[in-house]
């Protein structure tokens, strides 16, 4: 059942909001050269406890995932594109890594994602997490009150395929409340003027997530990670977003 929100419930989802937003840019700078991967997962989990907020990974166990997700963040390193399994992997000059994280505080939830290089960045990498973040603007500016789903889906897909770029959409956004995933989904291509109607109350995620070279994916020997085809390298962005009568507001916002 998709659900709308009162402007009451969408103000108390901005501390779930924050508090993703703090995580992201918490770990995010500690994403460096040398840095294990178990060590970022272990700095989100220490937040968590202090916050008195609650992991919506943890014990996660969808129809695509092997067992219970077992840890609290996402970390997707170079051809790795979603759900990234955290595991014994020490950050190395030049990876491009994308981290995927959700909570829930006061019993509201919120999901966001950012990609960026640790280290030395590659030309193509950077034109890939360019596109990728400048589509999930393109998504967010079409998320207003009187447009269809189809046109967060196409405006999506209008700026990876202006790049070059394949998209699979096979995953993609998707509404967020109580639980992080709802029954909305927002495919990362498709055509404009389809779907639902955006109503104000509306609260979703959405998250482009863009590869170099493929748009097909397989599952890691993890039974969770996703991976390009053909090896080549990912990104991935997301927030959290209300729809409201005066425009869209991301809920997940970051100050940088």
């Amino acid at each position: 059942m998709i659900e709308l929100r009162t402007p009451l419930e969408i103000e108390q989802m901005r501390a779930a909001g924050r508090f993703v937003a703090s995580v992201l840019e918490a770990t995010a700078a500690a994403s460096t050269v040398g840095k294990n991967l178990l060590s970022i997962d272990r700095l989100a989990h220490d937040m968590i406890r202090k916050a008195g907020a609650e992991s919506c990974y943890i014990d996660y166990h969808p129809s695509f995932g092997a067992s219970p997700f077992g840890k609290v963040i996402c970390t997707s390193v170079n051809d790795a594109a979603l759900h990234g399994l955290p595991h014994d992997y020490t950050l190395r000059d030049g990876d491009l890594l994308s981290l995927d994280f959700a909570a829930s505080v006061d019993g509201w939830v919120a999901d966001s994602a950012i990609s960026f290089v640790v280290g030395t960045p590659r030309d193509d990498d950077l034109a890939l997490i360019e596109t990728t973040s400048r589509a999930l603007d393109a998504g967010i500016a079409a998320a207003t009150v009187g447009n269809r789903i189809g046109d967060i889906s196409a405006s999506i897909g209008a700026v990876a395929h202006a790049e070059g770029y394949r998209v699979n959409t096979e995953f993609g956004g998707h509404s967020v409340g109580r639980t992080m995933h709802g029954d909305l989904h927002i495919p990362n291509d498709g055509r404009a003027s389809r779907g639902l109607p955006l109503r104000a109350g509306l609260v979703f995620a959405i998250e482009p997530w863009l590869m170099i070279g493929t748009d097909k994916i397989y599952t890691d020997a993890d039974g969770w990670t996703l991976r390009s085809a053909d090896g080549s390298r990912a990104a991935h962005f997301e927030h959290t977003v209300a729809i409201t009568d005066d425009g869209p507001i991301v809920l997940s916002a970051r100050r940088a």
